[in-house]
């Protein structure tokens, strides 16, 4: 529904001649505790702090999360166990997990799910690119029959599985068409389309995926996911793009994994809300990046979109003083959106005016009067002349001991 703030904003990402995208609101797939932490800098969390997750998932509406790899490790596959029982305690999030179409890693997903006592989503993969597969020394007929083995045994004992291909977006179509097409008739319900070495572009999500809709899915029950990764910087958008398409969109919290990470789900979320394709209540995100930055020993760069320290925060003069002009209106809205492309409000925080080298008397007037303190003329002298000698923002500390 269009606000009254809406109308002074001319929206070219709607309006103008050129087709608008269709983005649409699909299943999420988090794969933060699982491919999120296979990235080389990246710390494993504690499993209370993984329940947590899932739980922040949860409240943000996520469908379903990658809970671990059963087969890499016993310490694997208990803490799987673990998630999937807690799981159970929750409104809406689902769990799956990663498996090669290798005998070890099935048995090892089927005795997790039992023990657990619930049926855990099998994710299994296997690489298809034909780089891959010339450097693996794989055999066509060879991997289709470790694919029909996999999938048909998961079935067989009674897990849904989603039948991945690894490298999708470089490998050849007659390779992806053999291997869905077994993967299929074995008693896959889900296939997955994954951009692995994240070479994909927005164009190539869209072919690859409006092929393999056409001459794979081609209309029976099987639901496509899309799973990407940010090597050329184009995890969101691919990501986004991908839903036009593909029943299930797969990211990570802070884009998190790999090389330089996956799509990122945060961001993910926040652009599928600005598009009003979902209505939900965001503001989990603070905690749920949070936790995955200071348990994962990943710090979120301070210009990271929306979360990051410098989101909504602001030295500049111009940028102050309009910000400021809303505020005094007590219009939050509009402080949230007119040098804002992201509001504020819709994560749980607010604008921040700061004084430093770029800002003018109105940064420096605010900034006491929001703490209550008088802005004499000799302060803010004061202040701004500080202001325009330091080269970057003046702490809390240097404004009180100036104001003093």
């Amino acid at each position: 529904m269009e606000t009254e703030l809406d109308r002074l904003i001319y929206d070219w990402n709607r309006d103008g001649r050129a087709a608008r995208a269709d983005y649409r609101a699909v299943e999420l797939d988090d794969e933060t505790l699982r491919d999120g932490l296979q990235g080389p800098s990246v710390r494993n969390p504690p499993l209370e702090v993984k329940k947590r997750l899932l739980q922040l998932m949860d409240q943000l509406g996520i469908d379903s999360a990658d809970i671990g790899l059963p087969g890499a490790s016993p310490q694997a596959r208990a803490s799987i166990v673990a998630l999937a029982k807690e799981t159970t305690k929750l409104k809406h999030l689902r769990p799956n997990c990663a498996i090669r179409t290798h005998p070890d890693d099935v048995r090892a997903a089927i005795e997790a799910s039992t023990e657990a006592g619930v049926a855990i989503e099998a994710c299994t993969f296997i690489g298809s690119s034909p780089i891959r597969r010339f450097a693996e020394d794989w055999k066509i007929d060879a991997m289709l029959q470790s694919v029909e083995t996999s999938v048909a045994t998961l079935v067989k004992a009674g897990l849904p599985v989603m039948f991945v291909t690894e490298d999708t977006t470089r490998a050849d179509p007659e390779t992806l068409v053999k291997l869905y097409e077994t993967a299929i008739a074995a008693g896959a319900k889900r296939i997955c389309v994954s951009d692995t070495c994240g070479h994909a572009t927005p164009e190539g999500v869209r072919n690859v995926l409006t092929f393999i809709r056409d001459e794979v899915v081609r209309g029976r029950d099987v639901r496509m996911d899309f799973h990407g990764h940010n090597d050329r910087g184009l995890g969101t958008i691919n990501a986004l793009t991908a839903t036009a398409l593909a029943d299930r969109v797969h990211g990570c919290a802070l884009g998190i994994g790999e090389r330089v990470g996956n799509s990122s789900m945060d961001q993910l979320l926040v652009n599928l809300w600005l598009w009003g394709l979902i209505d939900r209540d965001l503001r989990p995100l603070v905690e749920y990046t949070a936790l995955v930055s200071e348990h994962c020993g990943m710090p979120v760069p301070p210009n990271y979109p929306a979360l990051g320290s410098d989101a909504f925060r602001t030295g500049t003069g111009v940028h102050a003083a309009a910000v400021i002009k809303a505020l005094r209106r007590n219009d939050r809205a509009l402080a949230d959106r007119v040098y804002s492309a992201v509001p504020a409000s819709v994560l749980g925080r607010e604008q921040r005016i700061e004084v430093g080298p770029m800002s003018g008397e109105s940064n420096v007037v605010f900034w006491l009067e929001s703490r209550g303190i008088e802005a004499t003329r000799g302060r803010i002298d004061r202040i701004l002349a500080a202001a325009k000698d330091a080269d970057q923002l003046l702490t809390e500390d240097e404004l009180r001991r100036l104001a003093r």
